[in-house]
Order: structure tokens, then C-alpha cells, then sequence
């Protein structure tokens, strides 16, 4: 239930009700995180409102990719992904690879994932990670599913890996991809998409994206918040709490296309069928999500 002092008006402000011009898919909302568990639907209201049809639940260990099915059980237009982070790399072992491939078998998975490698904090050592990440590429090509990877500081060898088995997997994204031009040209030298987030809107680190935005075919890029992470910081108004969330996409859509130096309206297009064919949804599915919530 929504929270009496919560309501689905008062969390954004006027200037932060952006509506896209065409409906949009959020490949990365991790709404199996805490600060959404008093106010979901009011969460799920604002993202319709802001013609955010379908999203994309990350489950990046056993408990959350748990829980994200059950949500998309529970709403429409919600679907969920399964994987180990490599953060969590650690905990890699027979029983959770059995988890994960009963996860992987259920109709509301759509991806493997999030997994992969990152060398940047190595919460997990790095051959911790390459074993998990290694059994998951296996599970991924038994499944016949994408892929959902995460990468930092680790560019060289998530294309070596990726290299070994490209053959054997199908499509995979590099979500909320951060790096730089020669990591971007090595992932479309292997074909793979690319997910773009607020780290775009980011005065401090985000002005490199923006170089590189327009050398991300568009028949590839993805877009998604990684809510409740990585709030645009190039809003135009403050909002209480800063928690990110599936509304403000059509924020970042906006960024995007600015600096593509292209229509939004047909970047939202772009990104959606490409979002639609990578998680291998059906075309309507957009608008059947906001048919039956309305209903």
C-alpha cells in the first residue's frame, strides 16, 4: 500500500513529470530494492504515466532474481532477469547454479543475468569472478536466453571471455555501459548491445559518454534508470529523497538524444523495438501492459 505521505503526486514535482513520446522499456530497474517496498504501485503508476510500458527487473543474486518473477508474476508488463553479480561472485557454487537454471526456466525470466566481471572494487577476487562468470556464459548458452552483463575496469577480459563463447550465446547487452571508445568499438567487434543510463547526465563523469553516443549503432542501444541508483543529476527540479526511479526515464531518453542530435520521439521508437526483440517480447506487448492496468 501506498504510504499515506507518499502519494503518486506529491513524490515528483511538476518539472519531473516527463511523458515519452513514444512507449519506452527500461532494461535495468531494480525494483527489488528496499526504498520501493512501501510505495510500488504508486511506482508503477508514475512509470505508465510516463509511457514506461515495460520494465526490465534485475536480479542479481538468488533472493532478488526470487522476488523480481514473483513482481512480474503479480503486474503486467514487468519481466525479470536471473544471474549472480560479480560482486556475489564468492557465493558461485553447485546449488546456486541449480537455482539459477530453475530460475532461467521460468516464462518470466527473459535474460541471464546481471553477471560478468568487475575489477574496479573486487568484492569477489577476480577468479572468483571469471568462475562464476564462466558457469553462468555455460547457462546462458544451455538456456538459449541473452545475456545481462555488468562490466568495470574490466573491459579486456569480458571481451576475451566473451570471444570464447560468442558463438555459443545469443544476444547480450552491456549494461549501463560507462567505459571508453576502445572497450565500445571491442563490444560491437563481438555484435553486443549497449545500455546507456543517467551516467550520461553526470556533470562529473558523464562528459565522455556524450562523445560517444552517436558511435553506438542504433539498431543496439538500450535504455534503462538502474533505479534506484544513478538519479540524473541534470534535472530540472529536486526530488525528495533521490531515490531514481522508472518515471524519469524519458529524462535520460531526452539526454540521449541530444546528444545523438536526433528526434526523441524516434529514438524512443528505436530503443523500444530493439528492447522488444532482445528479450524476445511480443511487438503489443507495450501496449497491452497499459491496457490491462488500466483496465
Amino acid at each position: 500500500m501506498v504510504a499515506p505521505t507518499d502519494t503518486f503526486d506529491d513524490v515528483l514535482p511538476e518539472a519531473l513529470r516527463f511523458t515519452s513520446p513514444a512507449p519506452l522499456v527500461d532494461i535495468g530497474a531494480n525494483l527489488t530494492h528496499e526504498s520501493f517496498a512501501r510505495d510500488l504501485p504508486a511506482v508503477l503508476a508514475r512509470a505508465r504515466a510516463a509511457n514506461v510500458t515495460t520494465l526490465i527487473l534485475t536480479g542479481t543474486d538468488r533472493e532478488h532474481a526470487e522476488q523480481a518473477v514473483e513482481l512480474a508474476r503479480r503486474h503486467p508488463g514487468l519481466f525479470a532477469t536471473a544471474g549472480v553479480h560479480p560482486h556475489d561472485a564468492s557465493q558461485w557454487d553447485p546449488a546456486l547454479a541449480r537455482a539459477m537454471r530453475d530460475l532461467h526456466r521460468q516464462p518470466e525470466v527473459v535474460a541471464v543475468g546481471e553477471c560478468g566481471l568487475d575489477f574496479n572494487r573486487n568484492f569477489s577476487t577476480p577468479a572468483e569472478q571469471e568462475r562464476a562468470f564462466e558457469a553462468q556464459l555455460g547457462l546462458a548458452a544451455e538456456s538459449g536466453k541473452p545475456l545481462f552483463l555488468h562490466e568495470r575496469d574490466a573491459g579486456r577480459r569480458m571481451r576475451e571471455m566473451l570471444h570464447a563463447w560468442r558463438d555459443d550465446i545469443a544476444d547480450a547487452v552491456i549494461h549501463c555501459f560507462t567505459a571508453d571508445r576502445e572497450t565500445l568499438y571491442g563490444y560491437r567487434d563481438l555484435d553486443l548491445h549497449i545500455g546507456l543510463t543517467g551516467w550520461l547526465c553526470d556533470e562529473r563523469r558523464g562528459h565522455h559518454l556524450r562523445e560517444l553516443v552517436d558511435e553506438i549503432p542504433l539498431d543496439r542501444l538500450m535504455v534503462e534508470t538502474d533505479c534506484p541508483y544513478l538519479l540524473p543529476r541534470n534535472l530540472p527540479a529536486k526530488l525528495k529523497g533521490r531515490r531514481h526511479e522508472p518515471a524519469l526515464l524519458p529524462w535520460i531518453v531526452r539526454e540521449i538524444a541530444h546528444w545523438r542530435g536526433m528526434d526523441e520521439a524516434e529514438l524512443a521508437r528505436a530503443t523500444t523495438a530493439t528492447a522488444l526483440a532482445f528479450f524476445r517480447l511480443p511487438a503489443g506487448e507495450t501496449r497491452h501492459a497499459t491496457e490491462h492496468e488500466e483496465s
